[in-house]
């Protein structure tokens, strides 16, 4: 959408009051127009759709600067504020992304999207308890989202209550089964918990609801390498890598909470001959991350 005429023309003028002129004429001031400040907001609120449709099309530079003008358009719409946070989120600007949500929650308060982006962005910064607070608040109001309750669980496992964890992933996977997030997130608790055989269960329900996931598999690999099954784990590891050569990075699995145990084996698989082959260098280039659900 444009910029207002009025604006350029102000500037415009403002250009040319630097030029000599007549007393009398730098006595006449340029018109300005009122304003209609429910029109402001509608043009606000017309330009987030085009937000709305640039985000369907990961077009979020582009989605950014209109977003960041709708809110001047339309500042008293906690939804304006409420998509410029979550831009700045998926732009990895932390505490721009919360000050922006604060003032979208400040708007609206009891709407438990705000509070699980919230959520969402104190996990990412490692302020865990403050994540848990803006969840658990936001599951107040609407319990039945599994997106948040994965959340929350990833937040106990950072808080190291385990068992709360577990729990919180299995009823993410009850309100929706194809989540596989959240089983595959039982699996890694569980390793931790040096409950091996039930996280090989784990991961193999995991890949009945999906095959096609890296994740899973690579874990299933390091799981049977470690029992003794060599064979296998370096069979399992290298389809992994071929759907997702980033799971070769021990900081991609770290950020992807694998805990201590499973990043000890997994290093195991991973610095054999065989697997030393195809795991990707530093440098180079690797899948875009996907966006889930």
């Amino acid at each position: 959408m444009p910029k207002l005429n009025w604006f350029l023309s102000l500037i415009a003028c403002a250009g040319i009051s630097s030029v000599a002129l007549p007393v009398r004429g730098q006595a006449l001031l340029p018109y300005v127009p009122k304003l209609d400040s429910e029109q402001l907001e509608l043009q606000g609120l017309q330009l987030l759709q085009d937000v709305v449709q640039l985000i369907r099309f990961q077009q979020y530079e582009l989605a950014l600067p209109r977003a960041e003008l709708a809110t001047q358009l339309a500042p008293n719409n906690y939804e304006v504020w409420f998509i410029l946070g979550s831009l700045y989120l998926q732009q990895d600007e932390l505490d721009r992304g919360i000050e922006t949500l604060q003032k979208a929650e400040s708007l609206a308060p009891k709407q438990e999207g705000i509070l699980f982006s919230l959520g969402n962005a104190y996990f990412q910064k490692g302020e865990y308890q403050k994540a848990k607070e803006k969840l658990e608040s936001g599951l107040e109001i609407e319990e039945n989202s599994p997106e948040a309750l994965f959340d929350l669980g990833n937040t106990y496992f950072k808080l190291e209550e385990l068992d709360k964890a577990i729990d919180l992933y299995e009823q993410a996977f009850e309100r929706e089964a194809s989540f596989w997030p959240a089983l595959n997130n039982v699996g890694l608790v569980e390793y931790e918990q040096g409950d091996i055989e039930e996280a090989i269960a784990r991961w193999q329900n995991v890949l009945e609801v999906d095959a096609e996931q890296a994740e899973p598999q690579l874990a299933l690999a390091v799981a049977h390498y470690a029992r003794g099954d060599r064979e296998k784990g370096i069979e399992l590891g290298k389809a992994a890598l071929a759907l997702d050569e980033r799971y070769g990075d021990i900081q991609f699995l770290k950020d992807n909470l694998w805990g201590d145990r499973l990043i000890e084996d997994t290093q195991e698989l991973l610095n054999t001959p065989q697997m030393q082959a195809i795991v990707p260098r530093k440098g180079q280039n690797s899948q875009p991350e996907p966006i889930l659900p």
